[in-house]
């Protein structure tokens, strides 16, 4: 029964379509907050290193507590909507909401402007987090098959790279368009208004990209796990079964060191922009760049990993990745041609993260055929909070690296502060990346395990519904 089922099981082309569409209205979301919020911070609020890394370890703190509670929420949730898609829906406001207000420049000083940062931040990443832990499980029940779940996979990364290489092209544009500031040669510089306009206006795009996914991506999968009453168990039991699941642990660490590279590398890119190659205007032209080879990347998906397996594939990109952040660390920063034509070539390894999603599906089902655990909410909240440790991790540690290279905001650096750019930018997130890959070499679901995985549940499923 289970061998009919998975030849029948085809990837449905406009369902792709439209949950590609969610992570379109994640990207809207978080790209201001990944891409410009540190520099925001420093160039625009005034923050310290100091106040941004108490920002950082607060939310995180608190992210420790609240997305494993999110996940269980969500595991439990029970409506006419299915249990995921109503947080599309309804929480995505709230997003809107509070990534406005964080790039508020408020009216205070001292420590009430320390205070309203980190309220806005951990507001914005609390609704972040309703969304994208339902968001990630909910291809796990609209496909059943593994490589048709990678398939809609490589949709929301087709998506993601799409809307990346719009805003890469027309973000800081907008924000120098809506600004009122120039620099002593009269050059145009970005200020508070051209953050605060440019923020509202991917927060109201943001919306109905959300509910077009939740509108589509109907929850037609069931699997009956083997222990019914595991819904009912207190958190921390079932984070302890959970980390039984090896395979899980391996990709949830690929996740978080993957992420302290890329996250900390796009919050410090911007910089090294603006302060080493020394334009504003060269922003656009590079990251353009790495978005429109990132999204060939994630076409390339679907071949890559029926080709050579999710694990191999994931491998090749990120080797491809640190030989391009060796590279432009190496060569000076005075050939444009030449930071263009490296960045796409550090583009297109950035669609390794997109595998380990797909990579994360195969886990739940691991999880369910071994351990009888299946927790999808549960199990995103996992890479949720691991993004956003990452996030905090490498916001905090390199705005420190960021202080001690003196680096001063606004002015022209010297050669010392421009290396410590240059290594914070380059040669630390190539670190990152190296000790992602490392576990990986005991990651074993590989196609054959899955498809054993699925027919023998899909066999349970069966006994089960009778």
């Amino acid at each position: 029964m289970g061998n009919q089922v998975a030849t029948q099981e085809k990837t449905d082309k406009f369902t792709g379509f439209c949950y590609s569409f969610g992570e379109v209205g994640s990207q809207l979301s978080w790209y201001m907050i990944n891409t410009y919020l540190m520099v925001f911070y420093t160039d625009i609020v005034g923050l310290t290193a100091g106040s941004i890394s108490l920002i950082m370890l607060i939310a995180r703190i608190w992210d420790a507590i609240n997305d494993p509670m999110m996940g269980v929420i969500a595991d439990r949730t029970r409506t006419r909507w299915g249990k995921f898609r109503p947080y599309l829906m309804f929480a995505s406001p709230f997003l809107a909401i509070f990534n406005i207000l964080t790039f508020t420049v408020f009216p205070v000083e001292g420590i009430a402007k320390v205070i309203l940062c980190l309220v806005c931040y951990i507001g914005a990443g609390m609704a972040y987090t309703a969304i994208c832990v339902t968001y990630g499980g909910l291809v796990n029940l609209i496909a059943r098959d593994s490589q048709i779940r990678m398939n809609y996979t490589s949709c929301r990364a087709i998506g993601a790279s799409a809307i990346k290489i719009i805003l890469s092209a027309v973000a800081m544009p907008t924000i120098l368009f809506f600004s009122k500031a120039v620099d002593a040669e009269g050059a145009p510089m970005a200020d508070a208004r051209g953050y605060f306009w440019t923020t509202v206006i991917c927060s109201a795009l943001m919306l109905p990209c959300f509910w077009l996914c939740a509108w589509r991506c109907k929850e037609t999968v069931v699997v009956h796990a083997p222990v019914q009453q595991a819904e009912k168990e207190p958190v921390f039991e079932s984070l302890k079964k959970m980390c039984k699941n090896k395979m899980l642990l391996i990709t949830v660490f690929n996740v978080f060191a993957g992420a302290i590279a890329i996250m900390s590398r796009m919050s410090m890119l911007t910089y090294y922009v603006i302060y080493v190659v020394g334009s504003f205007t060269m922003i656009a032209p590079i990251f353009t760049t790495m978005t429109i080879t990132e999204l060939i990347g994630c076409t390339a998906l679907p071949f890559g990993t029926k080709k050579f397996g999710k694990r191999n594939w994931l491998l090749i990109l990120n080797v491809i990745m640190v030989a391009g952040f060796v590279i432009m660390f190496a060569v000076p920063a005075n050939n444009n041609v030449f930071l263009i034509v490296i960045s796409a070539i550090i583009g297109f390894g950035n669609s390794a993260a997109n595998v380990s999603t797909g990579m994360l599906s195969d886990c739940i089902e691991y999880g369910d055929w071994k351990y009888g655990i299946r927790q999808e909410g549960l199990t995103y909240s996992y890479m949720s909070f691991g993004v956003k440790l990452a996030t905090a991790v490498g916001g905090s540690v390199t705005v420190l690296l960021l202080a001690a290279s003196g680096f001063v905001p606004n002015a022209e650096q010297t050669e010392a502060a421009k290396m410590g750019i240059n290594a914070v930018v380059n040669l630390a997130p190539a670190a990152c990346i190296v000790a992602s890959m490392i576990p990986l070499f005991w990651y074993k679901l590989d196609k054959k395990m899955m498809d054993k995985i699925r027919v023998e549940l899909d066999e349970r499923n069966a006994v089960n519904a009778k």
